[in-house]
């Protein structure tokens, strides 16, 4: 029976959002797996194969799934329901059967325009607010406390939120006696069918107000300008947000306030370098220290320490400072530091200096002594005159 058909969703095994490639890919699981050549004279598997195909068909062409996702099978089946004659609707009387209900699961409101996905008359979340702040390297490190201003709707002082001048009541709207909807009759005879609409008299509201508050207007809520005090917490990172619930805009109908998010910037440290909760650090050492080891004293965001270079030491060589780090955001301790030597070449050395280095280099046996200069001055000498 056509009226029996499984929803093609259900069919293919994915959620009515499906993307193309999800219903492709649930698809070609599906028929293979049910494909007649691997199931010879099997009725119920021919079956299902059928009934693969037919949801596929369907559910990947764009308009037919749009049809289906609106009406069901009777979008795209005209014989669905017919008992037998030509047409969809044919010979099936609706009655007062309400479209708008089933629209509305669909997409959150009522078939034919109006209320959206969330009636006005009812109980409504304030608006969610953003702001920025830009905090230093070492206050993402260790925490701080920032002060934003921003311009929020906050429930008026005068009416309480009602928006009538103090003293009188809303009325209940009488055309949809309070919904904020109305039902509208369409078609008739066989094509009767209902759908729900914004109420034009009240605007979805319910209630009329025929004293409005004079500080609000009526509306419930008044813009004013805040300072609003904010805890950073330690470790944050550049490009991370701080949420502050209830910091938002002023709810509406007794719905709760919105909330406020602070997207943090953290500028960029003179020498120290960041990724997650490690620091990094390029250390310059002279020739000499890294010769003969010293100690050092490292910067760190807590301070200096002090750390002995072992002598020897070559350029690009990295050694680490644990607990040194960034504290965890969630207060599971601490990174580490890591410091990286760079040994600095000397520049404009003096001749004293440069002599120096030299009997340093003929004790090491980098340069040759004064008898193999001589000798290598008379072979480009030689060399020359053959030219």
């Amino acid at each position: 029976m056509p009226d029996q058909k499984r929803d093609y969703y259900e069919v293919l095994g994915v959620a009515k959002g499906a993307s193309d490639d999800e219903i492709k890919k649930a698809y070609r699981k599906l028929a293979k797996q049910y494909h007649p050549d691997l199931h010879p004279d099997d009725k119920v598997a021919e079956g299902k194969f059928k009934e693969v195909n037919e949801a596929y068909e369907i559910l990947s062409d764009k308009d037919k799934r749009a049809k289906y996702d609106q009406f069901g099978h009777a979008g795209v089946d005209p014989n669905f329901g017919a008992g037998g004659g030509y047409g969809g609707f044919t010979g099936a009387d609706f009655g007062d059967f309400d479209l708008g209900d089933i629209f509305g699961s669909f997409f959150g409101g009522g078939f034919g325009g109006g209320g959206g996905g969330q009636r006005r008359n009812g109980p409504q979340k304030g608006d969610t607010l953003r702001a920025s702040i830009t905090i230093t390297f070492e206050e993402a490190a260790f925490g701080c406390e920032k002060e934003v201003t921003l311009s929020r709707s906050e429930q008026c002082e005068t009416c309480h939120g009602s928006g009538c001048e103090p003293g009188t009541t809303a009325e209940v709207c009488p055309d949809c006696r309070g919904t904020g909807t109305i039902r509208i009759q369409r078609g008739g005879g066989a094509f009767s069918f209902a759908t729900t609409a914004q109420c034009p008299k009240c605007g979805g509201t319910g209630k009329i107000i025929h004293s409005p508050c004079k500080t609000c207007g009526g509306q419930g809520a008044v813009r004013k300008q805040r300072k609003i005090t904010i805890q950073i917490p330690a470790g944050i990172d550049n490009g991370q947000a701080v949420s502050l619930r209830g910091q938002g805009g002023a709810g509406k109908n007794g719905g709760p306030a919105g909330d406020l998010v602070i997207s943090v910037t953290v500028r960029p440290h003179e020498f120290f370098k960041r990724d997650g909760t490690s620091v990094y650090l390029d250390q310059s050492v002279s020739f000499l220290q890294a010769t003969l080891g010293t100690e050092l004293e490292i910067p760190t965001i807590d301070g200096k320490v002090k750390w002995t270079l072992p002598e020897g030491t070559q350029t690009g060589t990295t050694f680490r400072l644990r607990g040194k780090g960034i504290p965890s955001v969630n207060g599971r301790g601490r990174g580490d530091q890591f410091v990286t030597v760079n040994v600095q070449v000397p520049r404009n050395l003096s001749r004293e200096q440069k002599d120096a280095l030299r009997d340093y280099a003929r004790a090491m046996g980098e340069l040759p002594g004064e008898e193999e200069d001589e000798g290598l001055k008379g072979f480009f000498d030689k060399k020359r005159k053959k030219k």
